[in-house]
């Protein structure tokens, strides 16, 4: 039975199990959904018992899909390693190279990224961006070199190593009444329509937490999923905002989104690359890592 498994099977099934989605393992691993199902059918079938139940829309691990998942996580996690130490004996920068960050910094890390890149060419590198609590749950699971976030988690026990300044900043359209004001009380601003991220957003808690240190509540206008959607509704002219600096270079350069004078403002915090505590990073990841920080300190 055993010599009837494939790796590539496991690594569709290790996938699909830790997503819980047919869907979603297919987008990571850059195939279509058809062929993940047809793989993990052979896998049920080699095996003689099904992995997954359907239960409405959920898709849920069976009993032996519960020990293949332990099995196949074990298996992917030791051929991660496996690579990253035979090109650390190498002595190269190559190979492998898996980073998760939080939605705002998709703005600038792709850049970082296309830099590191053209100096080492043979690194396969593998941006998956998402929102706070996903990132979260990947470092939690280690599944990642390392993640980037501005917030660093207090309840896990981790290493973060700060590389860039994140400012946020409140922002308005250009027709805003509060564009003409040459200074603007913090309690002011809190009155406004706000636009906000999701309960959980690292941009969001900083904000929250600025209003409540002056006694202020700011109860949102509406609630958006990422900073691009923020965007898109300040220049509708639907409300105000705080956003980072990062994600706002061509809005503020074209005069689409303007920065208002808020006391109290801009907030000043940092971009951070975050690991487990005790983790050991190959080559290829610490060489990009000492590249963020180098590249960061320029920005």
């Amino acid at each position: 039975m055993i010599h009837r498994w494939t790796l590539q099977q496991l690594r569709l099934f290790e996938a699909v199990a830790r997503h819980r989605s047919y869907t979603r393992a297919a987008e990571e691993l850059h195939l279509s959904q058809p062929a993940v199902s047809i793989q993990l059918k052979r896998l049920e079938g080699s095996i003689g018992l099904p992995l997954f139940e359907q239960v409405g829309k959920k898709l849920f691990l069976t009993r032996a899909g519960e020990e293949v998942y332990a099995a196949a996580s074990e298996v992917v996690a030791r051929l991660k390693y496996l690579a990253g130490a035979v090109t650390d004996m190498k002595g190269m920068v190559a190979g492998p190279l898996q980073i998760a960050v939080v939605t705002s910094a998709k703005f600038f890390m792709p850049h970082f990224l296309g830099r590191f890149l053209r100096e080492h060419p043979e690194v396969q590198p593998q941006l998956t961006v998402t929102n706070r609590a996903r990132v979260l749950e990947r470092l939690a699971a280690n599944q990642d070199d390392f993640v980037v976030m501005g917030q660093i988690p207090e309840h896990l026990v981790q290493n973060a190593q700060p590389f860039m300044e994140n400012r946020l900043v409140p922002i308005a359209h250009p027709d805003h009444p509060l564009v003409k004001e040459s200074t603007i009380p913090l309690q002011r601003f809190s009155s406004e329509r706000f636009l906000m991220r999701e309960a959980g957003s690292g941009t969001r808690a900083i904000t929250e937490r600025l209003f409540t240190e002056h006694g202020l509540l700011v109860k949102p206008y509406m609630e958006l999923g990422s900073s691009e959607a923020i965007k898109q509704g300040v220049m509708a002219g639907l409300g105000v905002s705080v956003l980072s600096t990062s994600s706002l270079a061509l809005e503020l350069e074209t005069g689409r989104i303007i920065v208002l004078p808020v006391q109290g403002f801009p907030i000043h915090c940092m971009w951070h690359a975050v690991h487990l505590e005790g983790k050991r990073l190959g080559l290829t990841a610490s060489a990009f890592l000492d590249f963020l920080v180098g590249e960061g300190r320029s920005q």
